[in-house]
């Protein structure tokens, strides 16, 4: 059972106790990340994430990393298009000592101005092995193919132009805006009492900064389509598909369509586009939910000269699929494996964490694995087929990062 607790400021504290274990997973999540970003500085809120480690009043940045070494745990963060999350596995008994480190992360960094001129070329090589990696690079071209002058098609990791203007205050008025009490969620699993929750209160409680009345709208989805020309010895393929919301109604039934397309190894892609015609190693599916829409995105890797069969056998796949619909075997093979990820997934502190928090963050309540399980049962083959439709019956955006970056007639 998750416990929630709401600060007198508007923090949020979620606790589930898991007393079989000997540790426990602390994650500060704050709901902002790229998409709240303009075009000026897009990346900031990557730079944060990273800037938050180098120092506060009372700790220097290698004090910071030998406070977790010492006591035999892990410290990291991450950004995403919607959240940005500080995070620590410790042994339980050490949970206390772990939410002081981190809050002080968050209240007190200095924001050096040196430390932070360093940190550019840090983020600065960082964004240079990004594009050296093209399966990855070209799911960026894919965002920005699908939401096209909005802020979710824009690169987390902000570009080496946007990367050279930051300054302290930058960052200040930055957390000012977007790290309001009312927008923290502070996520605890591990063998933890409920009395961590009070502790966690009164670290929190004085964190006082007005709340934000900026909000965004929704992205419209855009056909769009990038190539890009790069000396790779093979060329990547995305196709997009606008999708839906974390809260939509067919969120479920997309799953399970999404997981018979492109989410195992048994899916229709996998086995037409690798096992029957071997035209990649890799190829797959999956879709991606924001508070106010989706994509669901399609990728194959495959040689220069076999790009036009590959784009031929995805969109032959999809239109199949769309047409005659899923078989029950394929219907009740994806239900099995959805609910199997979801469960085995849920065996570490880690895992918990971070789904709390994000039910949370997203759905503003906490979603049982009961509940979920009995909406994966109830989906019909009926179901599936018109979130195939609904989704696939559309035009669809496309990126490509090959050694000629060009389009192929296919796509």
């Amino acid at each position: 059972m998750v416990i929630k607790h709401k600060c007198s400021n508007g923090v949020r504290v979620l606790l589930e106790k898991m007393p079989f274990v000997r540790s426990a997973s602390i994650g500060i999540w704050i709901g902002t990340g790229s998409r709240y970003e303009n075009e000026s500085n897009n990346g900031i809120s990557h730079f944060i994430e990273h800037m938050l480690f180098k120092g506060t009043e009372t700790r220097s940045a290698r004090e910071i990393a030998e406070a977790f070494d010492r006591i035999g745990g892990q410290v990291n963060a991450f950004t995403s298009k919607e959240c940005t999350c500080f995070y620590a596995k410790v042994m339980d008994n050490d949970s206390s000592y772990a939410i002081h480190v981190l809050a002080d992360m968050l209240f007190h960094s200095r924001f050096d101005r040196a430390d932070l001129e360093k940190e550019k070329q840090v983020i600065g090589e960082e964004i240079k092995m990004y594009e050296d990696t093209p399966d990855d690079l070209v799911h960026d071209l894919l965002s920005a193919a699908s939401f096209a002058h909005h802020p979710l098609g824009y690169p987390i990791l902000g570009t080496k132009q946007t990367l050279a203007d930051f300054s302290p205050d930058d960052l200040r008025s930055h957390m000012h805006t977007h790290y309001t009490p009312d927008n923290i969620v502070v996520s605890v699993a591990g063998n933890i009492d409920e009395s961590f929750i009070d502790e966690i209160d009164r670290i929190f409680v004085d964190y006082e900064v007005p709340e934000s009345e900026e909000r965004q709208p929704a992205p419209s989805f855009s056909p769009g389509k990038i190539a890009r020309k790069k000396e790779t010895e093979q060329a990547h393929v995305c196709l997009g598909y606008a999708g839906v919301s974390s809260s939509d109604e067919t969120m479920v039934p997309l799953m399970v369509m999404n997981n018979a397309l492109g989410g195992s190894m048994s899916s229709r892609l996998f086995q037409n586009v690798r096992e029957e015609r071997g035209l990649a190693y890799s190829v797959f599916s999956f879709h991606t939910a924001f508070k106010d829409s989706g994509l669901l995105t399609v990728y194959g890797g495959t040689g220069a000269d076999q790009i036009e069969e590959l784009g031929e056998t995805i969109l032959e796949t999809i239109q199949t699929m769309t047409r005659e619909g899923l078989t029950e075997k394929e219907l009740d093979s994806s239900k099995a494996q959805i609910k199997g990820n979801i469960i085995l997934g849920l065996e570490s502190t880690n895992s918990r964490m971070s789904r709390n928090a994000k039910n949370e963050l997203i759905l503003g309540r906490d979603r049982s694995i009961d509940e979920m399980i009995d909406r994966i049962d109830a989906v019909t083959l009926a179901d599936v087929r018109e979130v195939a439709e609904s989704i696939f019956d559309k035009p669809y955006s496309c990126s490509i990062v090959s050694p000629t970056g060009d389009v192929p007639a296919a796509l």
